[in-house]
């Protein structure tokens, strides 16, 4: 059982974010992020990630 729940995890990981880059094509996502500001984002990616699990439009 265990197997199925990583696997559906995996593919909704997957459809969001193909809809995030759907939403944002060729644009940084920091830039329309909620979490743009001070230390809300520890990310290492920030400020120029194209991909990001934590990603919520402004």
């Amino acid at each position: 059982m265990g197997r199925i729940v990583e696997w559906f995890r995996t593919i909704a990981r997957r459809i969001r974010a193909w809809w995030v880059a759907l939403r944002a094509p060729g644009q940084f996502l920091c830039d329309s992020c909620r979490y743009d500001y001070g230390d809300a984002c520890r990310r290492p990616e920030r400020p120029n990630a194209r991909r990001c699990e934590d990603y919520r439009r402004r």
